[in-house]
């Protein structure tokens, strides 16, 4: 009964076959579009790639708490001593980006699909309908990520309009174009002229990959569901916690376990944050409405295991406890050392997550059960 009914609630609550969510991309644009994530030319000082800090190691992510961006060298922990400045959030997995109804992008939702509509930086002319291919425009103009932070920088490209993003990222195309290697695959991909060759290609390109590679891939979870596969007693019982007094699919349901909703959970702050000062105020930052003060968008849980440290700023190390914030935030912290000012930012953080009922306390072996079932979402990484 209790197999079944595992099941059962793991069908209603949107698990799907990974084959379900693939959206099939053409052979020689992702072929190209792996030479471009792997390439410096993608950032204007022509020193960081897109693979600098999406690791197959880190599962995709850079292993850091807060990433280091244009400047940084190294992998892991080797960035964070080598010169590059650090971006104040966690960076986020790519396993599922792409796929079907993933249409929500970053943890502030600064892109996302409403509707027939595309929401973004880009106000009413967005690059592309799709919202993949949109997120994928905005690093190569991110000041700190992949352009070094320089006075000249903010003279020359920082503006209140997408002129100068449109002007670096043109430059950018002209030399992926120039490239021996990258130009003539790339022209022929598209069937186009190298010297014609724009940065929607390019980007169009890079979606390709991105989709194609970090695509969603068989579970354990889903040889159960669907296979009658093998079970443990922790993860079955992990997995009715998940579903039923954990009320873990309240938010991360679905088919990519994420509502893809913006919800509050009073993880610590790691690092200076989005909004200085120790402070991030997540999707407020994108839509300057006050109600999504230290709102973030619901992680993806696929690979959850290999993708720490956790939280928004990364300032969570082990998924048990990246579990227990969302009922028992205070044990993580010791508010006695905290300044002043840093536990009112806390309890500020804790305002929003109150707006919803926290799950009921779970003890240490029901965390470790409830771990356990999340490791069935791991798949193996190319």
């Amino acid at each position: 009964m209790r197999l079944a009914t595992l099941r059962r609630v793991a069908l209603a609550n949107g698990f799907v076959r990974a084959s379900e969510l693939r959206i099939p991309v053409e052979q020689a644009r992702r072929e190209v579009g792996a030479l471009i994530f792997d390439s410096t030319i993608m950032s204007l000082n022509g020193d960081i790639s897109c693979r600098d800090c999406h690791r197959d190691e880190f599962g995709s992510t850079d292993g850091l708490p807060n990433a280091f961006g244009a400047g940084a060298k190294g992998i892991g922990r080797e960035r964070m001593h080598s010169g590059g400045k650090i971006l104040p959030r966690n960076v986020l997995p790519f396993w599922g980006r792409g796929g079907k109804g993933f249409d929500t992008l970053f943890w502030d939702g600064r892109v996302r699909l409403d509707g027939e509509r595309i929401i973004s930086q880009f106000g009413d002319k967005p690059p592309s309908r799709d919202p993949l291919i949109v997120a994928a425009h905005l690093p190569s103009v991110e000041i700190r990520e992949m352009v070094i932070d320089t006075p000249d920088i903010h003279e020359r490209l920082v503006q209140e309009d997408v002129a100068g993003a449109h002007r670096l990222q043109a430059e950018l195309a002209r030399r992926f174009a120039g490239d021996r290697t990258i130009g003539p695959k790339l022209a022929a991909a598209y069937g186009v002229a190298p010297e014609h060759l724009t940065f929607g290609e390019v980007v169009d390109a890079l979606a390709a990959f991105i989709r194609d590679e970090f695509r969603i891939r068989p579970t354990k979870l889903e040889r159960f569901v669907f296979e009658q596969g093998a079970i443990s007693k922790d993860e079955l019982a992990g997995g009715l916690l998940f579903y039923g007094r954990g009320r873990c699919s309240a938010c991360h349901g679905g088919p990519y376990f994420s509502d893809l909703g913006f919800h509050a959970v009073a993880f610590p702050q790691a690092g200076f944050g989005k909004n200085g000062f120790g402070v991030d105020e997540g999707r407020y930052n994108a839509t300057l409405d006050p109600k999504d003060r230290f709102l973030f968008r619901t992680p993806p849980l696929y690979n959850v295991s290999k993708t720490a440290p956790y939280s928004h700023s990364g300032s969570v190390v082990r998924l048990e406890d990246a579990i227990v914030a969302h009922f028992d935030p205070l044990r993580l912290v010791d508010p006695a050392k905290m300044s002043a000012r840093a536990r009112a930012d806390l309890y500020a953080r804790m305002g929003p997550a109150s707006r919803e009922p926290l799950p009921s306390a779970l003890s240490d072996e029901e965390v470790r059960q409830l771990v356990a079932f999340l490791r069935m979402l791991d798949f193996a990484q190319r």
